[in-house]
Protein backbone atom coordinates (compact mmCIF):
# COMPACT_ATOMS: atom_id res chain seq x y z
CA UNK A 1 0.00 0.00 0.00
CA UNK A 2 1.19 3.52 -0.66
CA UNK A 3 4.66 4.32 -1.89
CA UNK A 4 6.70 2.41 0.66
CA UNK A 5 9.99 1.25 -0.81
CA UNK A 6 11.48 -1.97 0.47
CA UNK A 7 14.63 -1.51 2.52
CA UNK A 8 17.76 -2.15 0.52
CA UNK A 9 19.28 -5.40 1.65
CA UNK A 10 22.94 -5.51 2.49
CA UNK A 11 25.09 -8.39 1.45
CA UNK A 12 27.34 -9.63 4.21
CA UNK A 13 29.96 -10.52 1.60
CA UNK A 14 32.78 -8.15 0.75
CA UNK A 15 33.26 -8.02 -3.02
CA UNK A 16 36.51 -7.40 -4.86
CA UNK A 17 35.00 -4.17 -6.22
CA UNK A 18 34.29 -2.96 -2.69
CA UNK A 19 37.83 -3.84 -1.60
CA UNK A 20 39.15 -1.94 -4.62
CA UNK A 21 37.10 1.17 -3.80
CA UNK A 22 38.21 1.08 -0.17
CA UNK A 23 41.86 0.51 -1.11
CA UNK A 24 41.82 3.45 -3.49
CA UNK A 25 40.28 5.74 -0.85
CA UNK A 26 42.24 4.63 2.20
CA UNK A 27 45.72 3.45 3.13
CA UNK A 28 44.42 0.07 4.29
CA UNK A 29 45.74 -3.10 2.65
CA UNK A 30 43.50 -5.87 1.27
CA UNK A 31 44.08 -7.89 4.45
CA UNK A 32 43.33 -4.95 6.74
CA UNK A 33 40.10 -4.19 4.87
CA UNK A 34 39.04 -7.83 5.16
CA UNK A 35 39.90 -7.88 8.88
CA UNK A 36 37.92 -4.68 9.46
CA UNK A 37 35.00 -6.17 7.53
CA UNK A 38 35.09 -9.40 9.51
CA UNK A 39 35.09 -7.47 12.79
CA UNK A 40 32.34 -5.13 11.56
CA UNK A 41 30.12 -8.04 10.55
CA UNK A 42 30.77 -9.83 13.84
CA UNK A 43 29.66 -6.72 15.75
CA UNK A 44 26.91 -5.77 13.27
CA UNK A 45 25.52 -8.92 11.64
CA UNK A 46 22.92 -6.88 9.74
CA UNK A 47 25.72 -5.05 7.93
CA UNK A 48 24.59 -1.71 9.36
CA UNK A 49 25.03 0.32 12.52
CA UNK A 50 21.94 2.21 13.58
CA UNK A 51 21.97 5.08 16.08
CA UNK A 52 21.11 2.80 19.00
CA UNK A 53 24.04 0.47 18.25
CA UNK A 54 26.33 3.48 17.73
CA UNK A 55 25.48 4.64 21.26
CA UNK A 56 26.20 1.13 22.61
CA UNK A 57 29.69 1.22 21.05
CA UNK A 58 30.44 4.58 22.63
CA UNK A 59 29.24 3.34 26.03
CA UNK A 60 31.99 0.71 25.88
CA UNK A 61 34.64 3.42 25.53
CA UNK A 62 33.05 5.91 27.94
CA UNK A 63 31.35 3.76 30.60
CA UNK A 64 31.18 6.63 33.08
CA UNK A 65 30.06 9.27 30.62
CA UNK A 66 26.70 10.27 29.23
CA UNK A 67 27.12 9.33 25.58
CA UNK A 68 23.63 9.78 24.11
CA UNK A 69 23.81 13.50 23.39
CA UNK A 70 27.31 13.31 21.91
CA UNK A 71 26.43 10.32 19.73
CA UNK A 72 23.49 12.18 18.26
CA UNK A 73 26.02 14.52 16.66
CA UNK A 74 28.96 12.15 16.13
CA UNK A 75 26.76 9.80 14.07
CA UNK A 76 26.12 12.39 11.35
CA UNK A 77 29.60 12.48 9.70
CA UNK A 78 29.64 8.67 9.51
CA UNK A 79 26.19 8.42 7.87
CA UNK A 80 27.19 10.08 4.60
CA UNK A 81 24.10 8.97 2.67
CA UNK A 82 21.80 10.22 5.48
CA UNK A 83 19.75 7.02 5.63
CA UNK A 84 19.95 6.64 9.42
CA UNK A 85 22.47 3.80 9.37
CA UNK A 86 26.19 3.33 8.78
CA UNK A 87 27.23 0.58 6.38
CA UNK A 88 30.71 -0.93 6.23
CA UNK A 89 32.00 1.38 3.51
CA UNK A 90 30.82 4.52 5.35
CA UNK A 91 32.32 3.16 8.55
CA UNK A 92 35.74 2.34 7.12
CA UNK A 93 36.00 5.57 5.12
CA UNK A 94 35.23 7.56 8.29
CA UNK A 95 37.76 5.56 10.30
CA UNK A 96 40.36 6.13 7.59
CA UNK A 97 39.67 9.86 7.58
CA UNK A 98 40.01 10.05 11.36
CA UNK A 99 43.16 7.91 11.52
CA UNK A 100 44.92 8.24 8.18
CA UNK A 101 43.80 11.56 6.79
CA UNK A 102 45.96 14.64 6.87
CA UNK A 103 45.13 17.31 9.42
CA UNK A 104 42.82 19.20 7.04
CA UNK A 105 40.73 16.08 6.30
CA UNK A 106 40.46 15.20 9.97
CA UNK A 107 39.38 18.74 10.80
CA UNK A 108 36.79 18.66 7.99
CA UNK A 109 35.40 15.50 9.57
CA UNK A 110 35.19 17.33 12.93
CA UNK A 111 33.63 20.39 11.26
CA UNK A 112 30.90 18.20 9.77
CA UNK A 113 29.93 17.10 13.26
CA UNK A 114 29.63 20.71 14.45
CA UNK A 115 27.73 21.83 11.34
CA UNK A 116 24.36 20.68 12.68
CA UNK A 117 22.27 22.54 10.12
CA UNK A 118 24.46 21.31 7.24
CA UNK A 119 24.68 24.83 5.88
CA UNK A 120 28.48 25.01 5.93
CA UNK A 121 28.55 27.14 9.08
CA UNK A 122 28.89 26.60 12.81
CA UNK A 123 26.98 28.99 15.04
CA UNK A 124 27.44 29.72 18.73
CA UNK A 125 24.39 27.68 19.73
CA UNK A 126 25.83 24.63 17.96
CA UNK A 127 29.18 25.10 19.68
CA UNK A 128 27.49 25.29 23.08
CA UNK A 129 25.54 22.12 22.32
CA UNK A 130 28.63 20.16 21.25
CA UNK A 131 30.88 21.44 24.02
CA UNK A 132 28.21 20.43 26.55
CA UNK A 133 27.91 17.02 24.86
CA UNK A 134 31.70 16.54 25.03
CA UNK A 135 31.61 17.44 28.74
CA UNK A 136 28.82 14.87 29.25
CA UNK A 137 30.82 12.27 27.33
CA UNK A 138 33.92 12.60 29.49
CA UNK A 139 32.04 13.17 32.75
CA UNK A 140 33.08 16.81 33.16
CA UNK A 141 30.79 18.44 35.73
CA UNK A 142 32.66 21.70 36.44
CA UNK A 143 31.00 24.14 34.05
CA UNK A 144 31.48 27.40 35.89
CA UNK A 145 33.60 30.43 35.01
CA UNK A 146 36.11 29.63 32.27
CA UNK A 147 34.59 26.13 31.93
CA UNK A 148 31.11 27.43 31.01
CA UNK A 149 30.20 26.14 27.51
CA UNK A 150 28.51 29.48 26.69
CA UNK A 151 31.66 31.43 27.55
CA UNK A 152 33.91 28.98 25.72
CA UNK A 153 31.72 29.09 22.59
CA UNK A 154 31.64 32.91 22.64
CA UNK A 155 35.44 33.02 23.04
CA UNK A 156 35.98 30.57 20.18
CA UNK A 157 33.69 32.53 17.85
CA UNK A 158 35.46 35.76 18.82
CA UNK A 159 38.89 34.26 18.12
CA UNK A 160 38.15 32.34 14.91
CA UNK A 161 35.43 34.36 13.16
CA UNK A 162 37.51 36.38 10.70
CA UNK A 163 34.61 37.92 8.73
CA UNK A 164 32.51 39.07 11.71
CA UNK A 165 29.30 37.12 10.94
CA UNK A 166 29.32 35.36 14.37
CA UNK A 167 29.59 31.99 12.65
CA UNK A 168 32.48 29.78 11.65
CA UNK A 169 32.91 28.68 8.06
CA UNK A 170 34.84 25.52 7.28
CA UNK A 171 37.87 27.64 6.34
CA UNK A 172 37.71 29.62 9.60
CA UNK A 173 37.26 26.44 11.66
CA UNK A 174 40.18 24.64 10.02
CA UNK A 175 42.52 27.64 10.16
CA UNK A 176 41.56 28.34 13.77
CA UNK A 177 42.10 24.75 14.89
CA UNK A 178 45.40 24.56 13.05
CA UNK A 179 46.66 27.82 14.53
CA UNK A 180 45.39 27.34 18.08
CA UNK A 181 46.27 24.00 19.68
CA UNK A 182 44.08 24.75 22.73
CA UNK A 183 40.99 25.23 20.59
CA UNK A 184 41.86 22.15 18.53
CA UNK A 185 42.25 20.10 21.73
CA UNK A 186 38.77 21.17 22.82
CA UNK A 187 36.89 20.97 19.50
CA UNK A 188 38.73 18.06 17.91
CA UNK A 189 40.38 16.23 20.81
CA UNK A 190 41.33 13.06 18.92
CA UNK A 191 43.15 14.92 16.17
Amino acid sequence: MGNKQPKKTISNELTEDQVGVLKSNTKFTDNEIREWHESFMRDCPTGRIDKKRFVEFYKQFYPNGKVDNYCKHAFRPFDTDNNGTIDFQEFLLAIATKTQGDLDHRLIFAFNMYDMSKDGLINQKGLITLISAIYDLVGETDRKGDRDPKKIAADIIAKLDSNGDNKLSKVEFIAGCKNNPNIRALLAPNI
